[in-house]
């Protein structure tokens, strides 16, 4: 499997090492032909406004909607979450998302960057160990559709959600080196998301 970063703006490198930690190709992605070229694609956290400007830019914005909207197992944090949901509270003005996911989310939800915080939650793999969770000027949940799988909470607002070819969460796994997400997407949301495609 090919696992695609998106590198528009974000933490691009630590997904990657992440990935690659799981034992899958990951590369980092911004053209349409090196998207074209990937199974799957991870959306990482950063600025949600840049990230879908910058993909304008690129003549990327469409394809990677489109791909999404057909069946590409995609995985977002932070800001890829907000980037995946299909409504957004709080957004700025003209904010655009790639969409695929049905949830509502709320922008910055969890606060300003001084508010970032770190937490052990349970995550619905089928462990008991928690894992840790890095917060960073986060959105939060605030509604999901039947086709929407809540798999952590804070205070009782999702912070980790799936459907079948899509993972998002609030929080910033990718800073640590705690894998346990990144295989849960490859093995639990991408690979069974391939399989059926084939």
């Amino acid at each position: 499997m090919k696992v695609g970063v998106l590198a528009l703006q974000g933490d691009v490198r630590e997904h990657i090492q992440a990935l690659l930690a799981c034992d899958v190709e990951a590369v980092a992605v911004r053209r349409a032909e090196e998207i074209e070229k990937v199974d799957a694609l991870v959306l990482p956290g950063g600025e949600s406004t840049t990230i879908a400007q910058l993909a304008e830019v690129f003549g990327i914005f469409e394809l990677i909607k489109n791909k999404i909207k057909n069946g590409m197992p995609v995985y977002g944090s932070c800001a890829g979450m907000i980037l995946l949901a299909d409504e957004i509270l709080d957004s700025k003005e003209g904010q655009k998302s790639f969409g695929g996911l049905d949830i509502t989310v709320r922008r910055n939800a969890f606060g300003r960057q001084v508010d970032s915080f770190e937490s052990d939650i349970s995550f619905k793999d089928g462990s008991e160990q928690l894992i840790r969770a890095v917060f960073i000027r986060a959105p939060w949940v605030e509604k999901v559709s039947d086709s929407v799988e809540v798999l952590a909470s804070v205070d009782a607002h999702p912070v980790a959600v799936r459907s079948k070819t899509a993972l998002a969460t609030s929080f910033h796994p990718e800073l640590t080196g705690d894998h346990r997400i990144h295989r849960y997407f490859i093995e639990q949301v991408a690979r069974p998301a391939l399989l059926k495609v084939k």
